[in-house]
């Protein structure tokens, strides 16, 4: 059996996550207090209680989501004997990409919570609230042709491309508000569904290159070490184990597409993986796994239960 770790990204917040397994593990707790530290906020208290408006705000989701993601990852090594060298590789959804290089040792935990506290400020500031949008495609019709010509028809009123490649049936277009609207009628002619995402930003897409500016300079000056599991990234889903590469990869991300359907169906097939395992917040990313690759085995590890039997399992 080969493993693979995956990181879930933004959306998959919610009011009360982490709480079960600090309550229970003495290493989950520990990782909540450094990140509260790092940051010099009550991260986790935020997290436990709310409220859900504050929590969703880009720069308290993504630190918090990598928080429950860590704390999954080590309550799993400190209680159980489960560490990273378990896995063949580890993959993130966006955000959780930088979980993800946490969790293989090759950024520390205080430095990826400061840098994504920083990542979702400046993609707030990158574009104005309202004048951005994102929409999910839908349907069995939803590819990513049908995507991009839908995204080609937004562009004649402003920047309109293919944001994030989930699986078959849910490609996502981000964009100027009135160009993401266009993309959204045209996508509709063609045969798919069409959901505005309830998001503050535009992200993935070329509105975001002042917040890759920033991440870049950023990511100059932070230790990245080689991963313990190669990673397999967003932008070119694909594994890499250098951290130089990763460095300017982690920069391109924000401004380039999420291609999540081709790097599982890499892991599943050329990467041989045939267990997945979601550590932290949500089953987003199982439940794509399963579609995406229906002959591996998901499971999404939430609470100390689900730590426990999988564990157990292996």
């Amino acid at each position: 059996m080969s493993l693979a770790f995956l990181f879930p990204g933004q959306g998959s917040q919610a009011v009360g996550m982490g709480a079960d397994l600090a309550e229970a593990f003495s290493a989950a707790r520990e990782v909540f207090q450094e990140v509260d530290d790092a940051l010099g906020q009550k991260l986790f208290k935020l997290m436990r209680e709310g409220p859900e408006d504050q929590l969703t705000l880009t720069e308290n989701a993504q630190p918090a989501l990598m928080a429950v993601s860590l704390a999954v990852m080590r309550t799993l090594e400190k209680e159980f004997g489960v560490g990273i060298g378990k896995a063949a590789f580890v993959a993130g959804h966006s955000l959780g990409e930088y979980s993800a290089l946490a969790a293989a040792g090759a950024i520390s935990l205080a430095d990826t919570a400061r840098l994504l506290k920083l990542r979702g400020q400046a993609m707030q500031r990158a574009v104005p609230v309202g004048e951005g949008a994102m929409a999910s495609l839908i349907g069995p019709k939803a590819d990513v042709a049908l995507a991009e010509e839908a995204a080609a028809a937004g562009s004649a009123v402003g920047v309109c491309v293919v944001a994030n490649d989930n699986n078959a049936g849910n490609v996502v277009i981000s964009g100027a508000k009135a160009a993401v609207d266009l993309a959204i009628e045209k996508a509709k002619e063609l045969g798919a569904r069409a959901i505005l995402l309830n998001v503050s930003a535009p992200f993935h897409c070329p509105l975001m290159q002042p917040a890759a500016d920033e991440m870049a300079a950023a990511l100059a000056t932070a230790t990245i070490l080689a991963p313990r599991a190669a990673i397999v990234t967003n932008v070119t889903a694909r594994p890499t184990l250098d951290p130089e590469l990763i460095r300017g990869l982690l920069v391109e991300q924000v401004t380039g597409r999420v291609r999540w359907r081709e790097s599982m169906t890499w892991l599943a097939g050329e990467g041989g993986v045939t267990r997945f395992a979601e550590a932290g917040a949500g089953k987003v990313l199982s439940g794509m796994a399963k579609r995406i690759a229906p002959d591996a085995e998901a499971t999404p590890l939430n609470g100390p239960a689900d730590l426990e039997a999988f564990a157990k399992s292996l």
